[in-house]
């Protein structure tokens, strides 16, 4: 099952590097979503001897919420907001693609240098949690729009998981559900703020956020 896990894992960077070098909001909720399958998946090719029913019940529900769910309230925002495209970089399209090259040599670097279990399933589970988490972190900061950046969160946390999964035997079920259920409230929320954003701005720029304050 490893170069299974691999693939996994390859599909998962070239997914944080699609949302870096793209604009159109739609193309990048769907990579996004299909990370969050190919994370939902990983667990069963990283762990194959400790498959269960258990585990593919709680590898069925990521799949769902990360796949599919989120995904689905993402684009129901953009519907909302008549929003298709990340206009507004902080950086260029190209030049978040090169940071995002350099971010993997660094996650690959990093992990190298790392005190970490005899036993991770692949030794490039670490340098893409790693790079993950350190994109999702560039996302968030290089973008103007609420959408994008949230993007940026999923990504973040995506990363976070992807390392927990060489912490545990197996798949820490109970505690990542309860995350993937705090995200499903926070993007469920955020959606009706974009909407009122928009109605009111008629944009869902941060930056139109200090006109907010008092």
């Amino acid at each position: 099952m490893e170069h299974v896990t691999q693939l996994l894992l390859i599909l998962v960077i070239l997914a944080n590097l699609f949302v870096l070098g793209s604009h159109p909001l739609g193309a990048c909720i769907r990579a996004v979503a299909f990370q969050g399958i190919a994370l939902g998946l990983l667990p069963l090719s990283l762990h194959p001897e400790e498959r269960s029913i258990h585990l593919f019940v709680i590898a069925l529900g990521m799949v769902g919420l990360k796949g599919f769910v989120i995904p689905g309230l993402l684009f129901r925002a953009i519907r909302d907001a008549a929003i298709r495209k990340e206009q507004e970089p902080l950086i260029g399209f190209n030049t978040g693609l090169f940071l995002g090259a350099i971010l993997v040599g660094l996650g690959f670097g990093i992990a190298g240098k790392l005190p970490l279990p005899p036993h991770t399933g692949s030794s490039m589970v670490v340098p893409v949690a790693l790079s993950t988490v350190m994109m999702g972190l560039l996302v968030i900061v290089t973008r103007a729009k609420i959408l994008s950046q949230a993007l940026g969160y999923l990504i973040l946390e995506n990363g976070i998981y992807t390392f927990g999964l060489i912490l545990a035997a197996g798949l820490p079920g109970l505690i990542e559900m309860g995350v993937l259920l705090d995200i499903f409230a926070g993007i469920f929320i955020m959606g009706t703020v974009i909407e009122h954003i928009h109605r009111e701005f008629g944009s869902i720029s941060a930056h139109k956020l200090v006109n907010l304050r008092e």
